[in-house]
Parts: structure tokens; sequence; C-alpha cells
């Protein structure tokens, strides 16, 4: 019976993905477009991610250009970035927008860490309960008689190690980017 359970995996392993995707957008002391994908701007009357309506480089490390391809959107680049959590003030020269990733202070390195442990224990919440989740249903269909007693055991705990490896590469992972975070 070990590992038939591939719905339940692959819940947490989408799970760990997406803590991930969010870990990218928490900025490190140098610049990474990725902290650009949440933040969107009006374009056409629907809001549009950044990545969507322009061009994204990294000239220096810590420096991030976004180049609109429609330059009446400069402007509300501008805007975005500022109510964004950022914390970085956009220079524009009328075709371009500057981001100028400063030094992280020990303070906002802090603050960053903190925000990478949320997301972290966001993770593991969601990853009990597929683990909660998939409890029940074995549950289930012991009570249906569609399992024996014995099998109702290995399959608990088959369904937690599962849940222990997930929990254990998000902790992992928060680590990494706890070290990049504040890393000088």
């Amino acid at each position: 019976m070990k590992n038939s359970y591939p719905e339940y995996e692959s819940k947490m392993q989408k799970t760990v993905k997406y803590m991930l995707d969010e870990f990218n957008t928490i900025r490190a002391g140098h610049a990474s477009a990725a902290v650009l994908d949440k933040i969107t701007v009006e374009y056409y009357g629907t809001q549009t991610p950044i990545n969507q309506v322009g061009t994204i480089s990294i000239p220096e490390p810590r420096m991030l250009v976004i180049q609109p391809w429609d330059a009446n959107l400069l402007k509300e680049i501008e805007k975005a970035i500022l109510k964004s959590d950022l914390g970085i003030t956009p220079t524009n020269d009328g075709k371009i927008v500057r981001l100028a990733f400063p030094a992280l202070t020990e303070e906002r390195r802090k603050e960053f860490a903190k925000l990478a442990n949320k997301k972290a224990e966001e993770a593991r919440v969601a990853i009990r309960g597929i683990r909660r989740d998939a409890m029940d249903f074995i549950k289930k269909q012991e009570k249906n008689s569609e399992i024996t007693e014995d099998d109702l055991k290995i399959a608990e705990k088959d369904i937690q190690e599962l849940t222990d490896k997930y929990i254990k590469n998000v902790d992992e992972e928060l680590k990494k980017k706890e070290k990049e975070i504040l890393e000088i």
C-alpha cells in the first residue's frame, strides 16, 4: 500500500512549489525580476502583471530596469511599485523605470525573514490540512469496510511519513531563503 496516495503527494508538492514562488517575491539584497511578479498595473481596463507590459532587465546586481512597450504606462508602473510593499522608490526618465535596490538594513532583513517564515508556516498548515483530508478519507474507507484495520494503520503511517517529508522540505527551503535574506 506504500505510496498509493499520488493525489495527496501531488497536492503537497504543489504547496511547496507555491511557497517557493512566494519566496521569489521576497527580495534579498540583490535585484530579481521575481519581486515584481505580484505587482499589477491597469492596462486597457485590466489589472496586468508588470512583466506582461514591458521588458524587465537587470543591468547591474542592485538595479532593475522596466521598459514598458507603451510609454503611457510609465506613471502607472511607478504608482503600482510605490503602492506595493517593495520599499523601493522608482525613478522614471520618460522611457524607462529604474529600481535601485539599496543594501538591506538589518531591520529590513529581519522583516523579510519574518515574512519568509510566515509563508513557510502557511505551507506547513496547508500540508497538515492535506494530511487531515487523507486521514479522513482512509478512515472512511475503513468504516465502510473497503480496507482492513491493518491497512488503515499502514496507510496512516504512510501518510504521516509523506507529511513529514514535505514539512522537512519546507523547513529546508526556508533555511535557504533565510540564509539568502540575512546574507550581507
